[in-house]
């Protein structure tokens, strides 16, 4: 009788806790439907039905706490889960966990999430059972996600609407092929749900102010593994040394300019490949298959993590593969005021090459 006692007592006071103290936190579930985009020829096969599936997010708000959050609007930052039935046996289901920022525009009734996490194929490629399936090359993939939505909270008590329109993306870095990748276009809608009665005011300290920084210069070491386009093939490692020079135009932001020195295995590989399979292309198969890139780029600073974008063009290049032009695109996290770890995505258009996986100092 005590522990039954102690356990609804404590329960008790668990429960009250929980009520005075906010979480500034909410739930949201959408619903999407869509079409598999056609951003490839190949996968003409794949794109016969209206995929569909389900987005539950969990959200923590921010108030202006910190001084990065009154500068982007009060963000809100969390944690989505979802699931996507392809409508096709070939492609499967993805089941996918993301981390996510939404931002808000226009009275905070338009939000615009990014989402970037890790999803699980049910169905991918195999030479005997599913040929077919040359999006999905290995079972784990990279996973992407972008929503734009007029959002209204608290329409109903702490139930709320939002809807609009969603972009799914799921690849594999090109770490095993193939990898044609497939993006998913849809609207969605959805329901709210807030944790607490209500919120707290808006803190408002921040000013504009001019913000000026020194030159600042970028080393950087990156690596993974990633496989050519044919099936079949090894993966290999490969290597990037990195350099650039970055100025801040504020503290938001701030612009690039560098070089890259690339190591990639599996382009000596394939190129001895192709001299050997391919005589008709007239490969000898002593071709360099090292590359030297000058990049462009931009670094958007959100608290300890920033969103990297450049562009990249080879002006050493002995080997033909998909083009002198390259991009990179990806996460950075700051450990201390020098140092950074960066997940990124280089690609040739919409063609990946690699995931990277680097470390590096600002110096």
């Amino acid at each position: 009788m005590k522990q039954i006692l102690t356990y609804v007592l404590c329960l008790s006071f668990g429960l009250v806790f929980s009520q005075e103290k906010q979480t500034k936190s909410y739930f949201d579930l959408n619903y999407f439907s869509g079409n598999i985009a056609l951003h490839n020829n190949d996968i003409l096969h794949l794109i016969n039905e209206h995929p569909y599936g389900v987005i539950l997010s969990w959200n923590k708000k921010t108030f202006g706490e910190k001084d990065w959050e009154q500068r982007y609007n009060y963000p809100d930052w969390g944690v989505s889960v979802s699931y996507q039935d392809f409508k096709n046996d070939v492609l499967g289901n993805n089941y996918s966990v993301y981390g996510h920022y939404n931002f808000y525009f226009l009275k905070r009734n338009l939000m615009l999430r990014i989402g970037q996490g890790l999803a699980y194929n049910t169905n991918p490629y195999d030479k005997i059972d599913n040929h077919k399936n040359i999006a999905f090359g290995s079972k784990f993939l990279s996973a992407t996600y972008v929503m734009l939505n007029y959002k209204k909270e608290r329409l109903f008590g702490k139930f709320g609407v939002q809807g609009g329109f969603t972009l799914l993306h799921y690849s594999n870095g090109n770490v095993k092929a193939p990898n044609t990748s497939a993006n998913t276009v849809a609207v969605n809608v959805g329901v709210t749900y807030n944790l607490d009665d209500t919120d707290p005011e808006y803190i408002k300290t921040v000013t504009k102010e001019k913000f000026t920084q020194p030159i600042k210069y970028n080393f950087v070491f990156r690596s993974g593994i990633n496989q050519s386009d044919v099936v079949g093939t090894k993966q290999y490692p490969f290597y990037v040394l990195s350099a650039y020079a970055d100025k801040r135009l504020s503290r938001k932001s701030a612009v690039q300019l560098g070089t890259d020195v690339f190591f990639s295995m599996f382009l000596k590989e394939l190129i001895y490949y192709k001299s050997v399979a391919f005589p008709e292309e007239n490969v000898s198969g002593d071709e360099d298959f090292k590359r030297v890139g000058i990049t462009a780029g931009h670094e958007l600073f959100i608290n300890k993590l920033s969103l990297l974008t450049q562009i990249g063009y080879y002006v050493y290049y002995p080997y033909d593969f998909e083009g002198r032009t390259y991009f990179r695109i990806g996460l950075k996290r700051y450990f201390g005021e020098k140092w950074f770890g960066a997940v990124t995505l280089k690609s040739h258009g919409a063609k990946a090459e690699a995931v990277e996986f680097g470390v590096g100092i600002r110096l």
